[in-house]
């Protein structure tokens, strides 16, 4: 029997590719597209929240007399790295994922005309 977090992961499916067998319907491409936007949305999610951080950061940093605030300002800033960090590593391994979900689609595609 496999350790509990082994289940979990094989339950959730984590770190694999996503697959398919059957042939995709309309419904599958649409779901498909909407996970593809969804996944843009989200970044764009994430470099808003990091603009703000940074812009955050760069106030705080800039008042004279506030010596309090100024290490808020220098963790704003390293958050604004992080999530633009973790943001791009997001998105570029869904991404990566949909498209290898998508190329053999093509490639079925393509046999059929």
């Amino acid at each position: 029997m496999l350790p509990r977090s082994e289940r979990i992961r094989e339950m959730l499916r984590i770190g694999r590719p996503f697959s398919h067998r059957d042939k995709l319907i309309l419904r599958d491409h649409l779901a498909l597209e909407r996970t593809r936007l969804a996944n843009e949305r989200t970044f764009m999610a994430y470099v808003r929240s990091a603009l703000y951080l940074l812009i955050g950061g760069i106030a705080l940093l800039k008042l004279k007399n506030h010596g309090d605030l100024e290490w808020i300002g220098y963790a704003s800033l390293g958050l604004a790295l992080v999530f633009i960090v973790v943001g791009s590593l997001r998105f570029t391994n869904l991404k990566r994922q949909l498209r290898s979900y998508y190329d053999p689609l093509e490639s079925e595609t393509d046999d059929e005309e």
